[in-house]
């Protein structure tokens, strides 16, 4: 098989799984997309997308990481959401990789919730936070998504423009 058949057929599989850890967390979704598309530039040589698409795919990348982080961050802090209550819901986060899909879900709530009755916060209180935590990965979900798809916009962009 041909070395660029063989460099475009990476690039779709990258693609693909890139998009699907859009949404699964145990895949780092924004690199296999970032990835891919650089696979696909490579796969001809890089005669049509160049070192400058690249490097704005990259901060792009960079970029989705930072909107991704901050998005939780602040959806738990806006919920009221307490040093502890954010230890906790990354904590959860963590241990709820090991639980599949539900503890991905679930884990930073009620690593939130925790934290924050380890705060001394009401069960309310707390429940809120973990609320807020939900909205952030939320919208971090959507920010990376959005991120992806001007990603391969600016790639397209580049290739047939």
């Amino acid at each position: 098989m041909e070395t660029g058949t063989i460099l475009w057929i990476i690039s779709a599989l990258l693609l693909i799984a890139g998009f699907a850890g859009l949404l699964l967390p145990a895949l780092p979704g924004m690199l296999l997309v970032f990835a891919g598309l650089v696979f696909a530039a490579w796969a001809e040589g890089f005669a049509h997308v160049g070192w400058g698409t690249i490097s704005i795919l990259a901060a792009l990348t960079v970029a989705a990481y930072l909107i991704d982080a901050l998005a939780g961050l602040l959806g738990a802090k806006r919920f009221g959401a307490g040093k502890f209550g954010l230890t906790g819901a990354a904590l959860g986060t963590a241990i709820g990789l090991f639980f599949g899909l539900p503890g991905i879900i679930l884990g930073p709530f009620i690593g939130a919730v925790l934290g924050e009755l380890y705060a001394q916060k009401d069960l309310r209180s707390a429940g809120i936070a973990g609320f807020g935590v939900w909205a952030g990965i939320a919208v971090g979900t959507a920010a990376r998504i959005a991120v992806a798809f001007i990603m391969v916009g600016v790639f397209l962009l580049a290739r047939f423009l």
